[in-house]
């Protein structure tokens, strides 16, 4: 197949949206697909361009076997709620004529992945003029997440809503990566046959769990019997990540508990500036992908909050490799969700906002080995069963093959 994919986020961007992407492309040319990506500069999560990038000029490279056009893209350094639209809006811009150009390659899917929601409608054009599918993959529920985040002020919500379910039903396929998400896809005016259940995956050969101890340990100088309760991922503002250094403070006068934040984004500087003192509380930033095995497994307990507005609009992308390390999982998520309930015998689940059900929840699995192991291992499991990459990819290719062989959309 020839393959288009356009979104905002791609390769070698090595935290949320951008990492799944340029595997997924990455592996479909492995497949012997040709693949071309209509992208911008990597600039997530530290929001920066990369450097070597521009973030102000065209370019065209090979990455992972797939071509990718880099178009410009305003990267704001405090991202807020005007702010973000705007970074969106001149990626849209700028990528326009670039992706309606790709349809004189004639491709026969054309994807986009969602954030940015503001892309579809180039990506429904492209295809029509390539006589193409059109497929919208779908992340996060950006949009019910602003507002619900009180990014978007309420007054623009039913406008807002109308036009992009106006938009997702233009599509002829959808998927998103969650059960949960799918379950709310009807509710943008989607009919589930056309829907596809495509989950975020983890290479369970290459994350797995190890009995030595991290090298990580010995660099962040931590005694060989330190509890490590481990963050890695993006720092932005829908993890609500201050309940991470409440929990630390409530836990100062336990010496061999210690936290671990690692990662980068907009609100590191804040969370920086708030840990200040705090002697269990140790940083790092994002790691390299040959080193992510070895920080995974610097964790005796991963840690993973989540806003309750958030909760089933996002399905975090860091619990695949939590769970592919074999060490169990402190999450903050309302009962019910499908977070709570992938977590239900891999670890504990804490009510969102709680820092001291959290600090309890650290100090109770701190003082049970046993339990960790029996947690991490299910974890593992689940991980092998339901997010192994192999399975995963070959399901969405059968995908992409039974929508390019129904009947084309005319030119």
């Amino acid at each position: 197949m020839r393959i288009l994919v356009y979104g905002i986020n791609f390769a070698p961007e090595l935290a949320g949206i951008g990492k799944y992407t340029g595997e997924m492309c990455e592996w479909l040319t492995r497949r012997g697909h040709e693949v071309r990506v209509v992208t911008a500069p990597p600039y997530y999560p530290d929001w920066r361009v990369r450097t070597g990038y521009s973030g102000w000029r065209y370019r065209a490279e090979t990455v992972g076997g797939a071509r990718a056009y880099r178009c410009p893209v305003w990267v704001p350094r405090r991202p807020g709620g005007l702010r973000r639209l705007l970074h969106l809006a001149s990626f849209a811009l700028s990528s326009l004529p670039v992706v309606l150009w790709q349809a004189r390659w004639r491709p026969d899917v054309v994807m986009t992945v969602e954030p940015p929601l503001a892309c579809a409608p180039a990506a429904w054009l492209a295809a029509r003029l390539a006589g193409a599918r059109d497929w919208l993959h779908v992340q996060d529920f950006e949009v019910d997440a602003a507002f619900d985040l009180g990014l978007l002020p309420p007054r623009l919500k039913a406008p807002v809503l109308r036009t992009e379910k106006l938009v997702m039903r233009s599509f002829y396929r959808v998927s998103t990566i969650s059960q949960r998400m799918m379950a709310q896809l009807p509710e943008k005016g989607l009919d589930l046959a056309r829907c596809v259940l495509f989950r975020n995956w983890v290479d369970c050969s290459a994350i797995y769990p190890v009995r030595e101890a991290s090298p990580f340990r010995r660099e962040l100088d931590l005694a060989a019997d330190a509890f490590v309760a481990l963050y890695s991922g993006n720092m932005g503002e829908k993890q609500g990540l201050e309940i991470l250094l409440q929990a630390a403070e409530r836990l100062a006068r336990r010496k061999d508990i210690v936290f671990v934040l690692c990662g980068g984004g907009a609100a590191r500087p804040r969370l920086e500036a708030r840990a200040a003192g705090l002697t269990n509380v140790k940083w790092l930033p994002l790691q390299p992908a040959e080193r992510l095995n070895d920080l995974l497994n610097l964790a005796d307990v991963h840690l993973l909050p989540q806003r309750a507005d958030a909760a089933d609009l996002v399905m975090p992308s860091k619990l695949t490799g939590m769970l592919a390390s074999g060490r169990p999982v402190i999450a903050t998520a309302r009962p019910g969700t499908e977070l709570a309930e992938t977590l239900a015998n891999a670890g504990i689940v804490t009510p969102p906002g709680d820092p001291g059900a959290l600090a309890d929840a650290v100090e109770r699995l701190c003082g049970d080995a046993a339990g960790c192991s029996t947690m991490g291992a299910l974890g593992r499991a689940h991980a092998e069963e339901t997010y192994a990459a192999p399975g995963v990819l070959a399901q969405f290719e059968q995908e992409l093959l039974r929508c390019v062989h129904g009947e084309r959309q005319p030119a």
